[in-house]
């Protein structure tokens, strides 16, 4: 039996690095990202996601800072700040609590600086002896911690020896096989990862290419998801839709995938 109980639902988390990406290209400052980010909230989303990258291509340290201020003003939902924690996401979540401000979650991605986008998990053996000290850093900010893995039932007992509360498991795999013969195998794979995860006392955060034509099959299968952080997809979607009935879209998969499960 899992030592972590299911959730009640899932939590939407919502990256906004794309609406950063689009501002960058200018220098009027549009498309806001906390006006984003309030939108997305005031439509019912749990959390707002970010990933300052060292190159700043997108999400800028200015805009954590701006979002953890405006996180304040919704103390029910949650704020998570992604990044390979050997490179700025430290400095950047002990800046963060230093000036008072509501920092939830820390989720460690194993990118390199260039990196075009997350494309793996932690690596164990190899990671966990330089993880586990940054991994208690984290925590004594008082930050959850999430580390970013592949669908790797054996990793799972490694992840919570370093002290991680979570796992996000990368799901990149999963949607490529979306619609294909493939697609059975890898939800056994990611609902194997998961219950491992369960039953190894971590929680599980799940991200990468979800979209709503694959988030439900994904809810369904794959127990005790607490959070979905999902960017690219859902932004493009408000692209056509706007951001309060993109959210909604979102979050009525979310209902539809738990109300589809078993009792």
């Amino acid at each position: 039996m899992s030592s972590v109980p299911n959730p009640q639902h899932t939590a939407l988390s919502v990256n906004l690095n794309k609406v950063a990406l689009v501002r960058n290209t200018r220098h009027l400052g549009i498309p806001s990202v906390t006006r984003a980010a309030t939108l997305c909230l005031q439509a019912g989303a749990r959390g707002i996601t970010v990933h300052p990258r060292p190159d700043e291509r997108h999400i800028r340290r200015h805009d954590v800072f701006d979002l953890a201020e405006l996180m304040r003003n919704w103390p029910d939902r949650e704020f998570n700040i992604e990044g390979n924690p050997f490179h700025n996401l430290m400095s950047i979540a002990a800046d963060v609590r230093s000036r008072g401000l509501p920092l939830h979650q820390v989720t460690f991605v194993p990118d390199s600086e260039g990196q075009f986008t997350s494309d793996h998990g932690w690596r164990f053996p190899e990671d966990a002896q330089r993880l586990a000290p940054l991994v208690a850093q984290a925590q004594a900010l008082g930050a959850r911690v999430s580390l970013f893995m592949d669908a790797d039932v054996a990793a799972m007992p490694a992840a919570k020896a370093v002290g991680a509360d979570r796992v996000e498991l990368y799901t990149e795999p999963y949607a490529a096989a979306w619609g294909t013969p493939d697609q059975a195998v890898q939800l056994a794979r990611f609902r194997a990862a998961a219950q491992a995860a369960l039953d190894n006392g971590l929680g599980v955060n799940a991200g990468h290419d979800l979209n709503r034509d694959n988030l439900i099959a994904f809810l369904c299968m794959v127990p005790g998801v607490s959070e979905v952080s999902i960017g690219h997809a859902l932004i493009a979607d408000a692209l056509e839709q706007g951001y309060a009935a993109t959210v909604a879209a979102y979050n009525r998969c979310i209902d539809e995938a738990f109300a589809s499960r078993p009792a």
